[in-house]
């Protein structure tokens, strides 16, 4: 990377900042793994989770040889609603906005029946928020599901919260024994999407001064082959990934890890296996379990003076920032592809909105002429110069501009509605408000970005604000 480009990231490489932070105040640094240090290809992943759990569904009788997964299906920041066996995407008040029933697009009058009194609350159980891209073969799953069990072709009685719950465990089993992990520690290439800028942009923050942390819910031995392949390859000779990280934590059981006082195990590196944990933790030690509090102690800092960076909403973002006081940082790889989307749309925008702020001088005329009309007819009414048949004369002119402007607006907006997914739309917009996702990342993402080596771009020393926030009444510019 040259220094020019440092200067004049993409559109998609910058870092999107909530609330103003001073990276040269951050004492240390700790980071996620899965989807944040290392970027899967989500649609190899992804499939073979949807295979294992078709797999397992199969063998337990169930007709889902056919079914199959369709990556786009479902994007971050969705919803499940497993009451009814939807999948829904919210605006930031949690009025539901799109609606599907199994693979079937609800219509408007079919979502707004079913929704118009009710608001999405991630409090409430019946909700299951899609937190992470490690939610898209679950949650593609289960729309297929919910149109077998409609159908009476599962051959357990069910309702729509027990069919989630059983897709739910049985990705879980996949993953706890190992079976897909497996496959991507023997054919990483296939699985894993390189990035040669992360090694630099973590060594530039660690050669800064800051401690960096590694905190995983992944075992050692994956860790251990993941962070090899992905780093090793591009760090300076007679180095590895090892030396880059002031200490390892490995199988945190995160979100418990910031809450709970969970009991931490050295891990001997070369067998794997757990031994008491010592008096203290080890600069560039790995460890098994522990929490954030021994960290703190260790690292004789906390709060605001640390920044943690995930990708899963809850589990990283949300726990860290509401109990803890860390900083945060939530990395949405697929904003990447949807700034860049955003951009190449820019001149239509330009021109729908341009139609959009003409048909509402046009609906502010009709207004006008519907009132004086209006007060014509009424007893209390005025004297007026102009007729009842020339008001409805200018009114039917108005009408029809307005349908020929509609005629040109309706294209533009289906569009721009499609932006990033075409069933979904853009995942930080619910029509021109903002989706729930937006939501839950100005409230607990400190700054967000597309991938770790954004940070490149900035440095460790840079001063990111926040943008002044905007309000209705605020003047147009």
């Amino acid at each position: 990377m040259t220094t020019a480009d440092a200067h004049t990231p993409p559109p998609g490489r910058g870092i999107f900042c909530n609330r103003t932070l001073n990276l040269r105040s951050i004492h240390a640094v700790g980071y996620d793994m899965d989807y944040t240090l290392i970027h899967y290809r989500v649609d190899q992943w992804e499939r073979r989770a949807f295979e294992h759990i078709r797999q397992r569904l199969s063998a337990r009788g169930w007709p889902v040889d056919d079914v199959t997964f369709d990556p786009d299906a479902v994007t971050r920041g969705l919803v499940i609603d497993t009451e009814l066996g939807n999948v829904v995407k919210a605006n930031r008040f949690g009025f539901v906005k799109r609606a599907f029933h199994g693979t079937r697009a609800l219509q408007y009058d079919e979502w707004r029946g079913v929704y118009a009194r009710t608001q999405v609350d991630l409090g409430e159980p019946r909700w299951v928020f899609l937190n992470t891209l490690f939610s898209i073969s679950e949650a593609c799953m289960y729309m297929h599901l919910v149109e077998l069990l409609d159908a009476r072709r599962i051959p357990e009685v069910m309702g729509y919260p027990e069919l989630y719950a059983v897709v739910r465990r049985t990705l879980d089993e996949a993953h706890m024994e190992g079976e897909l992990k497996r496959e991507i520690v023997s054919d990483p290439d296939r699985f894993v999407e390189l990035d040669p800028d992360v090694p630099l942009a973590l060594l530039d923050q660690k050669t800064a001064g800051k401690k960096l942390l590694l905190i995983t819910n992944s075992e050692w031995d994956y860790t251990a082959a993941m962070m090899k392949y992905a780093f090793d390859r591009f760090l300076p000779t007679g180095t590895t990934w090892r030396d880059l990280f002031h200490l390892v934590m490995v199988s945190a059981r995160k979100p418990d890890f910031f809450s709970t006082r969970t009991p931490v195990y050295e891990v001997q590196t070369d067998t794997g296996l757990l031994r008491p944990f010592p008096t203290g933790f080890a600069p560039g030690g790995v460890y098994h379990g522990g929490n954030a509090h021994q960290v703190e102690r260790h690292l004789g800092v906390g709060g605001d003076d640390i920044l943690y960076v995930g990708d899963h909403m809850f589990t990283d973002v949300h726990i860290s920032k509401s109990i803890l006081r860390w900083r945060t940082a939530l990395i949405v790889r697929e904003l990447e592809a949807e700034i860049e989307a955003t951009v190449r749309f820019a001149p239509d925008q330009a021109r729908l909105d341009g139609l959009m702020a003409k048909k509402e001088r046009l609906e502010f005329a009709f207004s006008q002429l519907r009132v004086q009309l209006q007060r014509g007819r009424a007893p209390h009414a005025s004297d007026t110069t102009t007729s009842a048949h020339e008001l409805e004369r200018r009114m039917g002119e108005l009408r029809q501009e307005m349908l020929e402007l509609d005629s040109a607006i309706s294209p533009l907006a289906r569009t721009s509605g499609e932006l990033f997914n075409r069933r979904w739309g853009p995942l930080m917009r619910a029509g021109n408000d903002k989706s729930h996702l937006a939501r839950q990342v100005e409230r607990y993402a400190d700054i967000y970005m597309s991938r770790v080596s954004n940070f490149l771009f900035q440095t460790p020393f840079v001063y990111l604000r926040s943008p002044r926030g905007s309000l209705p009444h605020d003047p147009i510019r």
